[in-house]
């Protein structure tokens, strides 16, 4: 199948997602993860009609951005959601509109003090590691709900956060185990579901949005409410290993 078929069944499959838990299609935005994948592949799928795109590295994207960007009539919007180093934060925010692993306090500042000095702000998202999975990155939100130490330290970090000038918090990330079976997933998502609701009780602050849900999972995630789906492998094949 090409891409552009691809692109059409991951559509078909957000849509019939959408309909058995009663939400609009329009509520959730497919982000196309292109991380490994060619410049020419990303092209195709936006001429698909792809809007959003997603990577993972810096290294890679210093390149690849430029390179679709110069050649496609609509611009694009482009999401970092791998890990980033504090001294990487620099050319992320150059190079992306919305960052979603801000995974650490330190990280937050550094965006902050980067948007305030260009007179912007930029979106972002906190990764949450719900699951408690050592090797996940993101802030400590596993137990969040019965350890009380646990929601102390993620509701203080969040507060910082939140007074930092020039970002927009728009919302919540986290990566769910590799599981067998997705609906293995659904606690994470549901957990991440929670946990949004409650800072926004607790801050008063809209965070409307809810990045989960990967290729094998993702409709088990919009059926928890994710708003961003990062799909990749059903989109542009397997991945190339770097």
């Amino acid at each position: 199948m090409t891409i552009a078929e691809n692109i059409e069944v991951v559509r078909q499959r957000i849509e019939d997602a959408c309909v058995k838990s009663g939400r609009e299609a329009d509520d959730v935005t497919l982000i196309a993860v292109s991380k490994t994948k060619p410049a020419e592949a990303v092209i195709e799928a936006a001429a698909a009609g792809v809007q959003h795109f997603g990577e993972n590295r810096v290294e890679e994207a210093e390149s690849k951005i430029p390179a679709v960007n110069a050649q496609v009539s609509k611009p694009l919007t482009w999401h970092m959601i791998g890990h980033v180093q504090s001294r990487k934060a620099k050319d992320v925010e150059s190079l992306f509109q919305n960052v979603h692993s801000v995974d650490t306090l330190k990280l937050a500042h550094k965006f902050s003090a980067l948007s305030v000095e260009k007179g912007r702000k930029l979106d972002i998202l906190l990764e949450i590691n719900v699951s408690g999975e050592e090797a996940k990155d993101g802030f400590v939100g596993a137990k969040w709900s019965s350890d009380n130490a646990i929601k102390r330290v993620l509701w203080s970090e969040i507060e910082q956060i939140l007074s930092l000038p020039g970002l927009h918090v728009r919302g919540l990330m986290t990566m769910a185990p590799i599981v067998p079976n997705a609906e293995e997933a659904r606690p994470i998502f549901a957990s991440l579901a929670v946990l949004r609701q409650a800072l926004q009780d607790h801050f008063s602050v809209a965070l409307p949005d809810l990045s989960m849900g990967m290729t094998d999972d993702y409709p088990v995630a919009i059926a928890e409410g994710a708003t961003f789906v990062r799909v990749g492998r059903a989109i542009f094949g397997e991945r190339a290993n770097k």
